[in-house]
């Protein structure tokens, strides 16, 4: 009885797989200008990492179109673009490095075996307590549904009852879960939320009809949906959703030596017009910030 669900899954998943590989190869078409080291930059590095030449940076799976993982060690998208072009002026090699969820993310970092999470990852006051970000975009957070949304959802009152994905340990599980206890303090059924560790598994949830929608970030889920053939639409667009102003970035264990490091090296490809070059190949145009900061959030999820 298990052959059927098995092999749908695999399909699924094998089509997920090559939409990763036919947006990464018309990307591949966008020339990223070459980095030089700047010397000042270097210089902010901690001696150890001057002294090997390279830094580790950690992703919980691919966060498309920002990390897409193509290997155990091996990262594309315009994370990886940038990470290679923030390696370059800092003059360094960034490495990558893949780990289950959010928390592995976090544990990691925080027992040095990373020094940095390229993300692009939410940045939330409660965070900000353990760890620095170094903000890049602006972010917002809406529903993939199926097409033609026959569940009605497009708001969060409308998920009572429903089953909606999200991922494992992020804020939108946390928006969720209190909109759930919202909907059985008010006499409806409790959201069924499930919890997935990447964005991939998410969506083939969805897709899959296991999970009526995904509750996740914009970019990430405009790129499933204009992959999808027509089979998933975004909803809630527009909408606050539980969240006020939302900035993602490369996340460092609080105030590591490479914190500003980064934010320099981040500033360096701003004004040389490197950052919009890469978030334009990717069409991330609409998530772009005039200027990298540190811990810009400012307000908790809602």
């Amino acid at each position: 009885m298990m052959a059927k669900p098995l092999r749908q899954a695999s399909l699924l998943a094998a089509a997920i797989f090559s939409i990763f590989a036919s947006h990464v190869m018309a990307a591949e078409n966008v020339a990223i200008p070459a980095q030089t080291m700047d010397p000042a930059l270097h210089a902010k590095l901690p001696a150890e990492i001057q002294k090997s030449g390279v830094m580790t940076s950690v992703n919980n799976g691919s966060f498309p179109p920002y990390e897409i993982v193509t290997g155990s060690n091996s990262l594309d998208g315009a994370s990886a673009d940038l990470a290679r072009a923030l390696g370059g002026v800092l003059g360094v090699k960034i490495e990558h490095a893949s780990v289950s969820g959010l928390s592995g993310i976090l544990s990691g970092m925080a027992a040095g075996r990373y020094q940095m999470g390229i993300g692009p990852i939410g940045d939330y006051p409660d965070r900000q307590a353990k760890n620095d970000f170094v903000d890049f975009v602006k972010e917002f957070v809406v529903f993939a549904v199926h097409k033609g949304n026959p569940q009605k959802i497009n708001a969060l009152e409308d998920t009572c009852g429903k089953r909606i994905a999200v991922m494992a340990g992020g804020s939108a599980e946390q928006v969720i879960r209190k909109q759930s206890a919202l909907c059985v303090k008010g006499g409806k059924p409790a959201v069924t939320i499930q919890s997935y560790a990447d964005q991939p598994t998410s969506i083939l949830a969805v897709r899959s009809n296991r999970s009526d929608a995904f509750f996740s970030s914009q970019a990430p889920l405009t790129y499933f949906v204009q992959k999808a053939n027509g089979q998933l639409e975004l909803t809630g667009t527009g909408k606050a959703n539980g969240f006020g102003d939302i900035f993602q970035g490369t996340v460092v264990p609080k105030d590591s030596a490479v914190r500003d490091a980064i934010l320099a090296g981040y500033q360096k490809l701003f004004d040389n017009g490197t950052y919009a070059i890469i978030m334009k190949k990717w069409g991330l145009e609409e998530n772009m910030i005039a200027a990298p900061g540190i811990n810009l959030a400012k307000v908790q999820p809602q």
